[in-house]
């Protein structure tokens, strides 16, 4: 009775067979096949299959498995190679640059003493011709006899200051040793600046010192109020007031450096002493603070961009926990973002370290040691920039300048690199939930 029954349910068409849904599944795939065939066939008169492109039509596309090849166009092809050609001429660039300024500091460590060139005044009588007559105007006058040369000390003083009269002529030998001309690291680490005398001493200590006192006040005063403000701005504020706070935060960074250094010397020098009552007008002090200026608007925005990053998860459960907005955002947004915030410090320190005019302006540009905020001081930056026009082509002042130059080059260069791959890498690394 059971096997009669099902038959029965069969031939009526209540229960479908395995056959049967074997079948319809074959008829739905060879219907797909015909329809998928059925659009790669171009239409009959529109054009071929080869091209996908009717003749007669040309706006007309015809889509075809030929129509998903690459297809070579020069705009592209033009394009591509132009974009990575200036990239490469960039780097080339670069290198260059590099490569020149170790170049022209590099003699200082290998060469021997360089000798002053012979200055030898020779008198016209001496080479048959007739001696030089002033010209007279307005009638004649007696003929004077030549005047002769001044001679003081006797003549052991005059070898050892370097003059040695013989004959017609007087002969002015180098006045410098091997000692003294030569540069070494012992001399290049001496506390004494001054490339221009008659033994003149290149002793970087006293720049070095310089620089970095100006670093450390530019940015005590600007890593605070850049990061404060990138806290209010990326936590508290709403979006309306974020739109005003950090174009006008970041509009500081389009000032031209001289016009931070003419206000500087100007109005934040005169303010600052009748504030503080020091001698120096112009002192590491008011240069620590024209370059702050310079440095928020790069400690801010990459601090800002940091925060606003912070998974807005962290917040959410802080807030869930019960925590306040400012507990939020001084407990949780900025521990997570410490290191982007410790690049923006790097990035900033690199700023402050290679300036050039705000410090030319505002520091005084005196080569002394002190930890006395409130003297003038030279940094190395400025004095490239206030003694490379008058160095002598080729000279120890001249290498010299120039070794300062690749000293602020590397350190530049080693602070943006850490900032960008170190630093940034592991604040990626933090947020992303992953181990270091």
């Amino acid at each position: 009775m059971g096997s009669e029954g099902s038959a029965e349910c069969a031939a009526f068409g209540l229960i479908d067979t395995d056959n049967e849904f074997e079948t319809e599944k074959k008829q739905g795939l060879k219907m797909e096949d015909e329809q998928n065939d059925d659009l790669l066939k171009p239409e009959p008169g529109h054009g071929d299959k080869e091209t996908g492109k009717p003749p007669d039509n040309p706006d007309r596309f015809v889509f075809n498995r030929n129509s998903l090849k690459k297809q070579w166009r020069p705009s592209e092809f033009f394009a591509e190679k132009i974009i990575s050609g200036i990239a490469f001429l960039s780097i080339a660039i670069i290198i260059l640059i590099f490569l020149f300024v170790f170049k022209e500091a590099f003699p200082i460590f290998y060469s021997s003493s360089k000798n002053k060139a012979e200055i030898t005044a020779v008198n016209p009588a001496s080479k048959g011709s007739e001696p030089a007559k002033q010209e007279v105007y307005g009638g004649s006058q007696p003929e004077q006899a030549p005047p002769k040369q001044e001679v003081y000390g006797s003549s052991d003083s005059m070898q050892a200051a370097g003059t040695e009269p013989s004959g017609d002529s007087v002969v002015f030998k180098s006045q410098e040793n091997e000692s003294v001309d030569k540069v070494n690291i012992k001399g290049l680490m001496g506390k004494v600046w001054m490339p221009v005398s008659e033994n003149p001493r290149y002793g970087l200590l006293p720049l070095i010192i310089g620089t970095l006192k100006i670093t450390l006040i530019s940015i005590l005063f600007a890593a605070p109020l850049a990061i404060l403000a990138a806290l209010f701005s990326a936590a508290f504020a709403n979006r309306r007031m974020r739109e005003i706070i950090k174009p006008a935060i970041e509009i500081l960074a389009g000032f031209p450096s001289v016009v931070i250094g003419f206000f500087a010397l100007m109005v934040m020098a005169t303010f600052f002493q009748h504030l503080f009552g020091y001698e120096t007008r112009l002192n590491a002090f008011v240069g620590g603070v024209a370059m702050a200026l310079a440095a928020i608007p790069i400690i801010f925005t990459v601090a800002e961009d940091v925060m606003t990053a912070v998974p807005s998860t962290y917040k959410e459960a802080s807030i869930a926990l019960g925590a306040t907005k400012w507990q939020t955002a001084f407990f949780v947004t900025l521990p997570a973002a410490t290191p982007g915030i410790f690049a923006a410090i790097l990035l900033g320190i690199g700023r402050i370290f290679g300036e050039t005019m705000i410090v030319l302006m505002a520091t005084g540009n005196a080569a002394l040691i002190s930890m006395n905020p409130f003297e003038s001081v030279r940094t190395l930056s400025a004095t490239i920039g206030a003694e490379m026009a008058e160095v002598v082509f080729g000279d120890t002042h001249y290498n010299v300048l120039f070794l300062i130059g690749a000293l602020l080059f590397i350190f530049t260069f080693a602070l943006n690199a850490i900032a960008e791959f170190y630093v940034k890498g592991k604040l990626m690394t933090r947020l992303q939930g992953k181990t270091a």
